[in-house]
């Protein structure tokens, strides 16, 4: 067999080889070069400078954010935010109360005054009754002597008597008059409700009571109807023209500042002074009345009436 035909054919199965190789080649070197390129990225990914984490929501320290990246609070941040200031706010004005509330006042820190007021107090609650005829009889007892003093005349025993005897028998209806004031005329304008108090004791309880002093005085001295009613024309005016400088302020005092068990004191401390003024002013009366008697008798004689007075 002529070897020509296996050359031939060698020959023709060589330029397929060499085709091939340049694929592969070409192959090897594709795969190559991508295999360079992830490669480079991956190096040049690992050389660039990492970025910083986003913080989230309740990241620590590690996840802090930077000073030009500060974070943005949230509704609820502002929210719980918001409640603490205002809870501490309400803490420290609750505490500032119950401060203020647990320090007394100053008249009730005196000691041996207040043991005096406290014990005036507990009778008021438990005797009410009682402490007020105690209370009358010191008022109208010192207001008398004191009005007899300033008229510099010799003590009248009897007059002294008198007018206890008008406060005895008023202490009751006075004590239950404040009761009255103190359950009526309470409006949702507590200055409405103190200003109402004032003008309906005023023009109530000042007059009747005036009335009653004075005519009682005039009765129980011997007077008969007709001098009882001259004594109620000199005195009533004047006495209630100026009881509106005394009592709308007393009272206005009381019902603002003052519980219900230390009204009464307080208005006896002043009622003093003021039934000092009444009792003076009946005198005053007493004394117009007996010059008035002494003109009648002595039919014209002047000088003789104006001696009996002295």
């Amino acid at each position: 067999m002529s070897p020509l035909p296996l050359v031939r054919a060698a020959a023709a199965r060589a330029p397929i080889r060499v085709a091939l190789r340049p694929r592969t080649l070409q192959f090897r070197m594709q795969t190559s070069s991508v295999s360079s390129s992830s490669s480079s990225s991956t190096a040049a990914a690992a050389k660039a400078p990492t970025p910083p984490p986003v913080p989230g929501p309740g990241s620590g320290p590690a996840s802090a954010p930077t000073a030009a990246a500060k974070p943005i609070p949230t509704a609820s941040a502002t929210a719980a935010a918001t409640g603490t200031t205002a809870s501490s706010a309400a803490t420290t004005t609750a505490g500032s109360a119950a401060a203020k509330a647990t320090t007394p006042p100053l008249w009730r820190r005196l000691g041996l005054v207040t043991r005096a007021v406290d014990g005036y107090a507990n009778s008021q609650r438990k005797r009410p009754y009682t402490t007020q005829l105690i209370g009358a009889f010191v008022i109208y007892l010192l207001a008398d002597l004191s009005a007899q003093r300033i008229g510099g005349r010799e003590h009248d025993p009897v007059r002294t008597g008198r007018t206890v005897l008008i406060g005895l028998v008023a202490a009751i209806p006075h004590f239950k008059w404040f009761v009255f004031l103190s359950r009526n005329f309470n409006y949702a304008s507590r200055t409405g409700s103190i200003a109402t108090k004032v003008l309906v004791n005023q023009a109530v309880f000042a007059p009747t009571f005036n009335t009653y002093f004075f005519g009682a005085q005039a009765l129980l001295s011997g007077e008969d109807l007709a001098a009882t009613g001259q004594r109620l024309r000199d005195t009533l005016p004047p006495s209630l023209v100026n009881s509106f400088k005394v009592w709308p302020a007393t009272m206005a005092v009381a019902f603002a500042f003052l519980p219900f068990e230390f009204r009464a004191i307080f208005s006896g401390c002043v009622a003093v002074g003021w039934q000092t003024y009444l009792s003076y002013l009946n005198r005053q009366a007493e004394l117009k009345e007996h010059a008035r008697a002494l003109t009648t008798v002595a039919d014209g004689q002047g000088p003789v009436a104006e001696v009996a007075i002295a």
